[in-house]
């Protein structure tokens, strides 16, 4: 069963939605502060982390932050009011998704199953993509540029797999969404451009993603014969 890990100072938030994420299979485990939840997150066994972005101690955008240095484990940020920047910079440091509060619980189990299944989702068969400057095993999720490892995180892998599995393809925003989202609701194409931005950050030098402009993103390394 995969464990969750709230990390939200609301009290009262944490009981009643860890009884309902039982029916779903999913156990969900709570820190009212971000130093407790870093402590939890540290020893292990947490498959996902939920984070509100007004926190005591550091906000949710810090701990985003703080929890990207060490692990790539999916994260969801809860935004209050559902502010546009708030989603924006949480994505821009590496959160996976976004919810806005208040929120329909259904609709939070159903973005953990998403990230969750891309997170232990592997294409089949395994897969090596050879290309100048970089290689990409979907077996192990692994990235190397020009030999070096590159740290992803799950949605930046599952990103880069999109378009390098069908190089020089242009993949619109929307595409992009509903490929890595698995469904339409709430359609933000500002976050495929983050994600992007920061995918090209990692891969640097290389200049592996081309803007298509009024059309989308395709990858413009050369295929190295295998």
């Amino acid at each position: 069963m995969p464990t969750i890990l709230l990390i939200d100072d609301d009290a009262q938030l944490g009981p009643p939605l860890a009884a309902y994420f039982q029916r779903f299979d999913l156990s969900l485990v709570c820190s009212l502060r971000p130093s407790a939840g870093l402590v939890q997150l540290r020893t292990g066994g947490i498959d996902a982390v939920i984070l509100d972005v007004m926190l005591p101690e550091m906000d949710g955008f810090a701990l985003c932050r703080t929890i990207r240095k060490e692990s790539d484990v999916p994260i969801i940020m809860l935004t209050a009011r559902g502010e546009v920047m708030d989603r924006i910079v949480g994505l821009e440091l590496g959160a996976d998704d976004y919810l806005p509060k208040p929120f329909e619980p259904r609709e939070l189990v159903a973005r953990l199953q998403t990230v969750l299944r891309r997170r232990t989702a592997r294409p089949a068969p395994s897969v090596q993509l050879a290309f100048d400057g970089l290689m990409i095993d979907s077996s192990t999720r692994s990235v190397l540029r020009q030999g070096e490892v590159v740290e992803l995180t799950s949605t930046e892998f599952d990103l880069l797999y999109l378009l390098a599995h069908d190089a020089g393809k242009v993949f619109s925003r929307d595409d992009i969404l509903n490929r890595l989202r698995g469904h339409d609701a709430e359609l933000f194409t500002r976050a495929v451009d983050i994600v992007v931005s920061r995918l090209r950050k990692k891969l640097e030098p290389l200049d592996a993603i081309k803007t298509m402009r009024n059309a989308g993103y395709a990858l413009a390394l050369a295929r190295v014969p295998s």
